[in-house]
């Protein structure tokens, strides 16, 4: 008799949580939720999300509703089984959208499903990580995790490899991300560095501006792989000091998601620091409707490094331009002319 097939829910129907749930489908059986009912009848009955990746064709195994509840109980269904929660949703979403997943946890007692998130970042306002959003709204009722690595949501829609990385203490999670995802064209590895794996997501978003920056004032690769390089420093010794593993940030989650990041042409961060460099403004930038993860949060980045006493002086650099009102030139002469010391 063939194994039961696991039943995979993602919440967030975005370009990362639609191209998810594209890959999702080939292994399992997927339903995307969509806040947007128009949205959630298109991807359902075209198989393609207009709005986050217009031209990608879906596959016509994957399923889309609109209804929150529908798409926890496709998940909890078979409670020998539970299946796989992936959170598409920003840091901005992740309190709401976890609150909500709670409460409709909790009426389906004793089942506890695997739940993934995908986002990077800080929150604004607290300063938390993802996992700290996730633990205190989830606390008992899933097995928590996070999914990061060098990828953009267009490419893995479009069906190209991808080499990705499931953090959680939990086997029963890393499993089911691994049944979910791996194969065909993803390679999924697993960690247990949770902590890890969320600050080198965080943190090679505000990299990634600096490198943006650079490159819109046409310093050269030099300078470009000076940034990459003592970047990759600036979010181990961050990482470290919050209680991550040193060696996650030589893996996928760590150098292979800040090279993506930092010079990728689908990279946000790296569009939004291009843009400055060449001399627009912020608020222009902004209100051309391009938003990146980096910029939202530097501040708290910057604030959690003092709380802990972690010197990061690109991330410092990057807000002082961002936020300050400093030239990217002067930024960049001051960046060279700290103090020499041993790497």
């Amino acid at each position: 008799m063939a194994a039961p097939r696991l039943h995979t829910t993602v919440l967030g129907a975005g370009s990362w949580g639609t191209a998810l749930a594209a890959l999702a489908s080939h292994h399992s059986d997927t339903l995307l939720w969509a806040r947007d009912a128009a949205q959630a009848r298109a991807i359902d009955s075209r198989h393609v999300n207009t709005r986050y990746l217009p031209g990608i064709d879906l596959p016509d195994a994957l399923r889309c509703t609109d209804s929150f509840e529908a798409a926890v109980d496709h998940a909890c269904q078979d409670p020998s089984l539970p299946g796989l929660v992936i959170l598409g949703v920003p840091v901005a979403g992740m309190a709401e959208t976890c609150s909500r997943l709670a409460r409709a946890l909790e009426q389906r007692a004793g089942i506890r499903p695997p739940v993934i998130w995908t986002c990077k970042g800080f929150d604004q306002a607290s300063g938390q990580l993802p996992h700290e959003i996730a633990g205190a709204a989830l606390d008992g009722l899933a097995l928590p995790g996070v999914l990061s690595g060098p990828s953009f949501a267009k490419e893995v829609a479009q069906g190209l490899p991808v080499a990705l990385t499931v953090a959680s203490e939990h086997e029963a999670t890393r499993q089911a991300a691994t049944t979910a995802l791996h194969g065909r064209t993803a390679r999924i590895y697993g960690s247990t560095d949770v902590i890890g794996v969320e600050v080198g997501g965080a943190l090679k978003n505000v990299i990634a501006i600096a490198c943006g920056i650079s490159d819109g004032l046409a310093l050269g690769a030099n300078a470009r792989a000076a940034l990459i390089t003592r970047g990759l420093a600036e979010i181990q010794r961050m990482g470290v000091a919050l209680g991550g593993m040193p060696d996650t940030f030589s893996g996928l989650t760590g150098l292979g998601d800040l090279v993506l990041t930092a010079t990728g042409d689908l990279s946000r961060n790296r569009q939004v620091g291009l843009a400055i460099g060449a001399g627009q403004s912020l608020e222009a930038v902004l209100a051309g409707g391009m938003t990146a993860e980096g910029v939202r949060c530097a501040r708290a980045a910057l604030a959690l490094g003092r709380k802990h006493d972690v010197e990061l002086p690109i991330t410092e650099a990057v807000c002082s331009v961002l936020f300050d009102g400093l030239a990217p030139r002067q930024a960049v002469s001051e960046l060279l002319s700290r103090e020499a010391k041993p790497e």
